[in-house]
């Protein structure tokens, strides 16, 4: 079983349309979840952030966690959004340095950070998601 975790900030934006990105794909033997690392849980997504989504056809019921240990202990991958979170997670949980990268770093060897569209206009927040998409599509062929 790989359990995925992905995280950003607020988990408002980026980390909830990665999950549900990857969760429309229905993989067996792949679990999804996504949390932030300074998120009020319970939070929904962001309007712009579902609106996006909806337009791909995949609806999203999410409600925001906050990174904690129990998270940590249930990845087996921790995929974050930028290299930032990656470090504040290492630094804060130096057991969960072993399974975190950033995705981009995980699917193309890349340090560049995935967009954040938080506050923007929706237009922005499809590019968010058409890049994440692309992104979501290489992590696929990567796990299976």
């Amino acid at each position: 079983m790989e359990r995925i975790l992905f995280v950003c900030t607020g988990n408002t934006c980026r980390s909830p349309m990665a999950e549900a990105l990857l969760k429309a794909k229905r993989l067996k033997g792949i679990e999804v979840k996504s949390a932030g690392v300074y998120a009020f849980p319970g939070s929904d997504a962001s309007g712009h952030a579902k609106a996006a989504l909806k337009e791909m056809g995949i609806e999203h019921s999410h409600a925001a966690s906050l990174l904690d240990q129990d998270l940590v202990d249930w990845a087996t991958r921790i995929l974050t959004m930028t290299n930032s979170h990656k470090q504040l997670i290492i630094g804060n949980i130096p057991s969960a340095a072993h399974k975190t990268s950033t995705l981009k770093e995980f699917v193309m060897q890349s340090d560049s950070d995935v967009s954040d569209p938080f506050g923007s206009s929706l237009d922005v927040y499809r590019k968010t998601l058409n890049e994440l998409s692309e992104l979501v599509d290489k992590l696929v062929e990567r796990l299976t």
